[in-house]
């Protein structure tokens, strides 16, 4: 079965902001994502929860497959909303089936 190249985005980033978020992305052009809620995690701060340090609403994880020649658009919409908050963006090299679809 024939493969395509895409990148994979995981924005992670506090829940109020999600809105925010995804409608820069929509403007950007981004087509699809989706949003998961994320439980709790450890990072420079040390390990947090969702009931504890990191506010009652917590964080999301937002997820975006996109074709390689569209990840700069969708790197800058994104870096516009977590670039004053908390949030980690990352990139992996994926795979794709049906790339009409990104």
């Amino acid at each position: 079965m024939q493969t395509h190249t895409a990148k994979r985005v995981e924005i992670v980033i506090e829940a109020p902001l999600e809105r925010r978020l995804t409608d820069a992305l929509v403007k950007a052009g981004v087509t699809g994502y989706t949003v998961l809620p994320v439980l709790g995690g450890s990072g420079r701060s040390g390990q947090w929860t969702r009931e504890g340090q990191v506010g009652r609403s917590g964080m999301v994880a937002v997820i975006c497959l996109i074709r390689p020649d569209r990840l700069d658009g969708l790197l800058e919409a994104a870096f516009g909303v977590v670039e004053r908050h908390i949030g980690v963006v990352s990139i992996t090299d994926c795979e794709v089936l049906r790339a009409e679809r990104f």
